[in-house]
């Protein structure tokens, strides 16, 4: 379904990992994963991150469920200044763009909701106190990074920039997109595969409610912007193929 060619390159993974990211050394460490950095930066010194690194270090959180709870109060953050940039950028948005504006929120909103489903498919199939944490952490970076590019576009409008009705190229057209898709395509027949098969039809639910987003935020933004949404898919998909049926 979702099938082109060749791979990601270096500056494409960069983007796509980036934007999958703890911000505790001890979630890090717990989990495997390198420190990262890119869309991770963009906030690095938000009050919401640096509360969160707070709480994380506290000795009376260390607990699993205090660490969960942490990144809980941050996703709770987050979709707080989502919801306040959302709000903020509707006032400012030319009319030209207002609809289409919506149509885009309105898809990431559908899109995570089955994602929630998703994810709750395959933490089920895994055991161990490293794999709880790492639910909670996929719970909270996609709302992280919807918050940052509401953020991203308002301050671009804000500033007389307008939002640009430039077409993007086709992504076949585009070097980096085909790229991406294609280790978008693989790390899903993977995930795919290694899912039991009940609970496969929750993940073409979660890819197509993903696909919808992408397609309706397109008009909305830039090739750039693209990528990284597309990346930001990639790096999900490895995480979660590489996590089910792990104990």
């Amino acid at each position: 379904m979702w099938v082109v060619k060749s791979l990601l390159g270096a500056d494409g993974w960069r983007r796509a990992f980036g934007a999958l990211t703890l911000t505790s050394a001890l979630s890090v460490a717990a989990l495997g994963i390198a420190p990262l950095q890119a869309h991770a930066e963009v906030a690095a010194a938000d009050p919401i991150d640096a509360s969160m690194r707070t709480c994380l270090a506290r000795s009376d959180m260390s607990s699993t469920a205090g660490q969960v709870q942490c990144m809980d109060n941050a996703r709770i953050g987050w979709k707080a200044a989502l919801d306040g940039a959302w709000q903020q950028l509707q006032a400012k948005l030319p009319p030209a763009q207002r609809k289409a504006w919506e149509k885009s929120q309105a898809s990431w909103l559908a899109s995570r909701d089955v994602e929630k489903q998703l994810l709750a498919a395959v933490f089920e199939t895994t055991h161990g106190t490293m794999y709880v944490l790492a639910e909670a952490d996929m719970q909270l970076q996609p709302v992280r990074d919807r918050a940052l590019a509401l953020r991203s576009a308002l301050a671009r409008i804000s500033a007389g920039g307008g939002d640009s009705q430039r077409r993007l190229r086709a992504c076949t057209a585009d070097a980096q997109c085909e790229h991406a898709m294609f280790d978008l395509n693989r790390y899903y027949r993977r995930l795919q595969a290694k899912m039991p098969a009940r609970s496969r039809p929750t993940l073409v639910r979660a890819q197509k409610a993903w696909t919808a987003y992408l397609n309706a935020a397109t008009p909305v933004i830039d090739e750039n912007s693209r990528i990284d949404i597309i990346g930001a898919r990639v790096a999900t998909l490895k995480r979660l193929s590489e996590t089910v049926g792990n104990s």
